[in-house]
């Protein structure tokens, strides 16, 4: 029986566990939020708010404890410098899930593991880039014309022609446009 055993295994040994919990919360602290499956999410939990713990003492001995955990020195210095300060008035719940429903290849439970206190800039970008496509259907037909261009040109010339019905298939409008 199971009892009293709450370590989340994830499928994977110990060795193979503790390494990618720490790439995890590394992750997260250089990117702020990651997308990943629930029960990552949720095994990731508790190791970054130990993480938001130590650093919030500042104390060297907490700098080394969470580098012999995470192995970044870049992670370890960005947790102490920025994210652990602007925790400083919260005494836990240092990190927010969000589902985001299942994945399309094997259904699995997808979620998003965020800091509270970081600042939300992410959602900006998709509504520029959907902008840029807006943009693109314009510009096409500039092209269409440019290439009609050179067709007029290949009727001049008989031999020109002869690969123009070879390639017929690739664009059956434009030749029967020209009939």
């Amino acid at each position: 029986m199971r009892h009293q055993k709450k370590t989340v295994r994830l499928g994977r040994k110990a060795e193979h566990r503790k390494a990618l919990l720490a790439n995890q919360v590394c992750n997260l602290i250089e990117h702020q939020r990651i997308k990943t499956t629930l029960a990552k999410a949720k095994a990731v939990r508790p190791l970054a708010e130990k993480m938001i713990t130590l650093g919030k003492n500042g104390s060297i001995h907490a700098r080394r404890t969470a580098f012999s955990t995470l192995r970044h020195k870049d992670a370890v210095k960005k947790l102490f410098d920025e994210i652990a300060p602007r925790s400083t008035e919260r005494n836990g719940g240092y990190t927010r899930i969000v589902r985001l429903g299942q994945r399309k290849s094997d259904s699995a439970s997808m979620a998003f593991i965020e800091w509270v206190d970081a600042a939300v800039v992410v959602e900006e970008k998709p509504a520029e880039e959907k902008k840029t496509k807006r943009k693109d259907p314009e510009e096409k037909p500039k092209k269409e014309t440019k290439r009609e261009e050179p067709k007029a040109k290949e009727k001049e010339s008989p031999a020109a022609e002869e690969p123009k019905k070879k390639r017929r298939w690739f664009s059956r409008k434009s030749g029967e446009a020209e009939k």
